[in-house]
């Protein structure tokens, strides 16, 4: 038996009463993972986990704000996800479009999207582009969309990309072979420009990356919760960010 709801408001409270002065994340990751199996789990459809996970967005968000985020990136769908059944993938990237849209109608965050959205189709790729422009002028906290997105093909992407602007400079390969550093590689990562995040959060109880933020999760702390994506709770939130206030980071030191 769960405990009544206004426990778990005073418990909330204290969370976040004791965080207060505690050193807390500038960059939060997080994996919504679990839509299918909590559908499964109530007696839901596919497509109805996928719009309650969608739904839980906003709110993770507001707890992002309250805590003093400055950016969040959130994994919505993976390369992976795209060889999924058609109508599953058709019904997720219509969520997701519409998701986006929304966050952007409110211009409360300032979104900006990374993967491959050449592996998307046309009118879902033009309107998470119309909904990443016009937040472009926004001051809020800072929102990374990753949709069609696996962390090899992003680091794939990043070499490709710094092998034609040298090439394209007229360097040969053993001239680019002689001076390409891990910096260079970062300026042509989707995150370009952007910190790497300090925490990751990943849903549903697996305990694996599964691709994620592979090259900028290096230094980064890691918090895996038990519960499903759509029940996922402020509750759960502080636990995470206590366990990041508690932890030691050494960064590879």
């Amino acid at each position: 038996m769960r405990p009544p709801a206004f426990l778990y408001g005073l418990y909330e409270r204290r969370l976040f009463a004791a965080l207060h002065g505690s050193t807390l994340p500038h960059h939060v990751g997080v994996m919504l993972d679990g839509n299918r199996r909590w559908a499964r789990s109530v007696g839901l459809e596919t497509v109805q986990g996928h719009q309650a996970g969608a739904d839980r967005i906003t709110d993770l968000l507001g707890w992002c704000e309250e805590a003093g985020v400055e950016l969040v990136t959130l994994w919505m769908l993976s390369t992976d996800n795209l060889r999924r059944d058609s109508q599953e993938v058709e019904d997720l990237l219509e969520i997701i479009a519409a998701t986006v849209a929304k966050l952007a109608k409110t211009r409360r965050w300032r979104l900006r999207m990374v993967g491959e959205l050449d592996l998307l189709p046309e009118p879902i790729t033009e309107r998470l582009r119309a909904a990443e422009a016009i937040t472009r002028d926004v001051e809020g906290m800072h929102l990374n969309i990753a949709v069609g997105y696996g962390g090899r093909h992003e680091i794939a992407s990043a070499v490709k990309s710094l092998l034609k602007e040298h090439a394209e400079a007229g360097a040969s390969l053993k001239e680019l072979a002689d001076i390409i550093t891990v910096e260079h590689i970062s300026e042509h990562l989707y995150t370009k420009g952007q910190p790497d995040p300090d925490l990751v959060i990943r849903t549903s109880g697996e305990q694996r990356l599964g691709g994620f933020l592979l090259w900028q999760s290096a230094h980064s702390e890691f918090y895996f919760c038990e519960a499903y994506w759509p029940d996922f709770r402020r509750v759960d939130f502080l636990r995470a960010l206590r366990s990041y206030a508690d932890r030691e980071r050494r960064l590879g030191r």
